[in-house]
């Protein structure tokens, strides 16, 4: 049995670089993610993978080897964009600052996982002004410790990929002295639009259990006619899983797809608004049919208000988007599964790197090593759907950690009270 190349996937979310990774051809083993809502939807989309709930800052490389089963295999790869909560440049050198310690644990990490190569992404900004200071010192220190990055870096958009999303993040390149550096991988030949992302979907307005649920079964006759794209996100064909698993699911049930109540008012003013445009009184974006989809971010967490940044008019309906159209134009395919309530949904979403993006990114590390990507001949159950509903006092009990506790306040250095999950749907249905 020939072995696939094995991965570590670090801050990873609900599994954006996870799932482009693994169709890349790898074998993600572990994953670290401390949100434990969003660590229990990687375990549920990812069943072989190691998912360990916990700070980076707390796990080492031998734990992760542990948790993971992997004893003295080596590790190719490890993936991660440490969360920037906007990197101080105060000091001598800006590495070395408390504030910017999480970039500083994925370098610990790689290095003492011996890793052969690493793929480090974060925003643009980065790139930008005094950043590119702490950005060279981030260079600088993975020399120090034996390894090459590739120069100049570079800013990929999703949408150069075959994403219907404007999205650009940083994307630095890094293999272990005496192996040969990835190339930043060639734009795709064709692009992708909204029409063709969504068209297929069936409206959620018509099924009235999607009110109280994020999903329901429909017959085949539910879906309208796809383009390649949807075909893809669908699953339809082998090709459509690359290199990754293939997920034992029922393409019939429409998933991530609870309503929003919008008001008569508001609708109207969706309705209103044309294309490419932005909603004057609620700031909203209206997609465009023939066009790609802004940003879609992912707002703040519960200790800083819960703000979830504002899911984009569809182009057709007179509503935001759901879950489910968010993931499509994300380039989750509809296999993937988000937590329940729309507020989390969104925010994993929104904080993901687009799985083509990554996927595309991953086949020129495969290239580099001098590797051939392999399909695998396992399919995969997903897993537990309580892991999907999961608030995060039962996430917490899941994974047998303490309830996180609020940020401090920057002002007053009092703590906040971690907004509840119902107080953070109110906040997500009064934003629309």
């Amino acid at each position: 049995m020939t072995h696939r190349p094995i991965a570590v996937d670090l801050f990873a979310g609900a599994g954006g670089m996870s799932l482009g990774f693994e169709q890349a051809g790898f074998d993600v083993v572990a994953a670290v993610e401390l949100d434990p809502v969003h660590a229990a939807v990687h375990q549920f989309n990812f069943p072989k993978c190691a998912t360990i709930c916990a700070d980076v800052s707390g796990v080492s490389g031998a734990a992760i080897r542990k948790a993971a089963g992997i004893g003295n295999r080596k590790v190719d790869l490890v993936v991660g964009g440490a969360p920037c909560q906007g990197f101080s440049l105060i000091g001598h050198r800006a590495i070395d600052d408390p504030r910017n310690a999480l970039v500083r644990e994925f370098v610990r990490i790689v290095c003492e996982l011996e890793a052969r190569y690493f793929v480090f992404e974060n925003v643009k900004g980065l790139t930008l002004g005094k950043h590119r200071i702490f950005l060279e010192e981030l260079v600088e220190a993975f020399k120090e410790r034996g390894y090459n990055v590739r120069k100049p870096w570079d800013v990929l958009n999703a949408a150069h990929y075959g994403v219907p999303q404007n999205r650009e993040r940083l994307i630095l390149l890094g293999a272990r002295q005496g192996l040969s550096l990835p190339s930043y991988p060639k734009h795709a030949e064709a692009s992708v639009n909204c029409r063709q992302a969504l068209g297929d979907l069936p409206d959620v307005e018509e099924y009235e259990a999607l009110v109280e649920s994020d999903e329901v079964e429909l017959p085949a006759k539910a879906w309208k006619a796809a383009s390649k794209y949807a075909r893809e996100m669908r699953c339809v064909s082998n090709d459509a899983w690359h290199f990754g698993y293939p997920r034992d699911w029922n393409p019939r049930v429409l998933t991530s797809s609870m309503r929003t109540g919008h008001t008569i008012i508001s609708k109207r003013r969706f309705a209103e608004t044309a294309p490419g445009d932005t909603e004057a009184f609620s700031r909203f974006f209206k997609l465009p049919a023939d066009g790609v989809s802004n940003t879609l971010r992912a707002g703040t967490d519960a200790s800083r208000g819960a703000f979830t940044s504002p899911r984009p008019i569809h182009y057709e309906h007179a509503r935001c988007v759901t879950v489910r159209e968010m993931a499509r134009l994300h380039g989750f395919p509809d296999w993937f599964r988000f937590h329940a309530t729309k507020w989390h949904g969104a925010r994993q979403i929104g904080n993901a790197v687009a799985p083509p993006l990554a996927r595309a990114v991953g086949l020129e590390v495969m290239a580099a090593s001098g590797m051939t990507p392999s399909a695998p001949n396992d399919t995969l159950p997903l897993g537990a759907a309580a892991l999907l509903r999961m608030g995060v006092s039962e996430a917490c009990l899941h994974w047998g950690i303490t309830r996180p506790i609020g940020r401090r306040d920057k002002k007053s250095g009092a703590k906040k009270r971690p907004q509840s999950e119902t107080e953070a749907e109110r906040t997500l249905l009064a934003a629309g």
